[in-house]
């Protein structure tokens, strides 16, 4: 094996991710977790519950993640890669402190980690690093030797990442009637957060009006028009919008939301529309809700054609590209010149989330950046 396909100095691959519910039993459970010390009532708990016992009380992430786990064990054997893979959640079964536990005391001592989310934010960066520094707090309390833990950079501009989302939206214009597919919109869907979060997201250097979160997701909007312009020669009219929204209404929230955009295209005249959900990595409950279920009843309501295009899940381009970012970033630790893959106008994210990058309203111990307590 070369230099540059050798795993050192890591000796294991995390897989972090957010988690759901598996039966009707576990849904209030799993929402209290995610919500807990917010003080939401749980009634109110049993009112967002709804969304997944539409669906038999299962979030559909959980066997996505076994599905992008066997895909990244498949990749790494046929690439001979070395290197286990485990998985563990910030917010049910299996948990991240019980996984960090295990690879502990099966001897790990430098892990990997990729989180199930590609952008820069607090929720979908920075808290996962609070999370990974609780678990390796608990394991300390329990004198057990920590091992290293050092996240993977912000995949959302790596090839492996684009191409699948460009071909998902290939399919969908072709799924349209053809007497609508030229004129199609592109509504490309994130995750709404506060305001203040995207202003906040990224790197100090970049905070301010959306700050990295909304740059990078309009990085790979163009990125994803560009390339369908390039290969069918139509150039689709596309907008960045928003979906999920959570918060209590007096607190400003990134906007339009893709209901609201739904309106306005039907009004300006628009004869057919795909959903791009460029923000989330596989089809879980905010896609099949948001987007499968109340945004295309929202489109039926309206007479509006409407597709919703594949997010990329466990597609073996993603996997070859986890492989990329684990090779990439270990021979980087070892000292040797990588090629870093990235498209696109922002190039390749840190390694090392520096201070003050996308901080919490109330600071906490974060794992694997600059400001760690866990060298």
């Amino acid at each position: 094996m070369s230099d540059l396909r050798d795993p050192a100095p890591y000796d294991a691959l995390l897989l972090l991710s957010f988690g759901g519910p598996e039966g009707p039993d576990d849904v209030v459970p799993f929402l209290e977790n995610v919500t807990r010390g917010r003080g939401i009532p749980r009634e109110r708990l049993e009112e967002v519950g709804q969304h997944y016992f539409l669906f038999g009380g299962v979030s559909p992430i959980n066997d996505q993640n076994r599905a992008l786990l066997d895909a990244l064990r498949k990749d790494f054997s046929e690439h001979g890669l070395d290197l286990p893979v485990h998985w563990g959640n910030r917010n049910w079964a299996p948990y991240l402190t019980d996984t960090l536990r295990e690879m502990a005391v099966a001897g790990h001592r430098r892990i990997a980690v990729l989180a199930t989310s590609a952008y820069a934010s607090y929720s979908g960066c920075r808290q996962y690093r609070e999370n990974l520094a609780e678990a390796l707090a608990t394991l300390e309390a329990e004198g057990l030797e920590l091992p290293r833990v050092d996240k993977l950079r912000h995949y959302f501009n790596h090839p492996g990442f684009v191409r699948p989302m460009i071909d998902g939206v290939l399919a969908s214009l072709a799924d349209l009637p053809e007497e609508v597919r030229a004129g199609a919109h592109l509504a490309f869907t994130t995750h709404s957060i506060p305001t203040s979060a995207a202003d906040s997201s990224g790197t100090a250097a970049e905070h301010g009006d959306g700050g990295s979160y909304v740059r990078q997701h309009l990085d790979v909007a163009r990125l994803i028009a560009d390339a369908l312009r390039d290969e069918t020669g139509v150039a689709h009219p596309w907008e960045l919008v928003y979906q999920s929204r959570s918060g209590a209404a007096h607190i400003p929230w990134l906007e339009p939301d893709i209901c609201d955009h739904l309106e306005a295209l039907h009004r300006s005249g628009a004869p057919a529309v795909v959903m791009v959900p460029i923000g989330f990595v596989s089809d879980h409950m905010e896609v099949l809700y948001d987007l499968d279920t109340e945004a295309t009843a929202k489109a039926a309501e309206l007479g509006l054609p409407v597709r919703r295009s594949a997010t990329v899940g466990a597609d073996p381009r993603f996997a070859a590209a986890v492989r990329d970012l684990v090779l990439e970033r270990a021979a980087t630790e070892r000292g040797i010149a990588a090629e870093r893959c990235a498209l696109g106008a922002l190039g390749a994210s840190h390694d090392l989330c520096p201070v003050g990058c996308c901080p919490a309203r109330a600071p906490k111990p974060a794992a694997a950046g600059a400001d760690s307590p866990y060298a």
